[in-house]
């Protein structure tokens, strides 16, 4: 498998991706098969932060038993809204939001050094301006299969994501 390849081009899906967890641990994603992801890039000091975290966690809340996961990727890309370390943005993210879904580490989603992850996520669904990340709160909803079913914008409200629509998502 290409778990830790940099190249995009050799993984088929979500799943053969390895990602760092807020301590610095691996994890492979290949845990959420069978899962339907939600996966986001976030940040602390966005104005679309407090809309974005709330709705995450009531998405999260609504969803967590059937089978929905939401990843959520701390970037500090666009106008430096996410300078803290790993263990604030998860204190932050966990108290003021009581988010109870995974803070993964600090990452690039563009660029060069952009996670392995977010080239093949881009890859799989460009947005308007092409394949770059616009803005923090980037969604991409990916199915059962870890295949990318959808890009939402950062504008996009959490809850106006139809996460349901079995044909699409697989839902048991």
């Amino acid at each position: 498998m290409g778990a830790n390849s940099s190249s995009s081009s050799t993984a088929g899906s979500v799943h053969d991706f390895t990602v760092k967890d807020a301590r610095g641990n691996d994890v492979d994603l290949s845990t959420y098969k069978g899962k339907v992801l939600l996966i986001v890039n976030v940040a602390s000091q966005c104005g679309l932060t407090n809309s974005n975290y709330t709705e995450l966690s009531q998405l999260y809340e609504k969803y967590k038993d059937k089978g929905v996961e939401v990843l959520a990727f701390p970037c500090n890309q666009f106008g430096g809204q996410e300078p803290g370390s790993n263990e604030q943005i998860q204190e932050f993210a966990c108290t003021r939001f009581k988010a109870e879904y995974p803070i993964f580490k600090k990452v690039n989603v563009n660029g060069d050094n952009a996670a392995p992850l977010y080239k093949f996520l881009k890859a799989s669904k460009g947005g308007l301006f092409g394949e770059s990340i616009k803005w923090n709160f980037t969604k991409f909803l990916v199915d059962k299969e870890g295949q990318v079913v959808k890009r939402y914008a950062p504008t996009t409200s959490p809850l106006n994501i139809e996460v349901t629509p079995p044909s699409k998502l697989n839902f048991p």
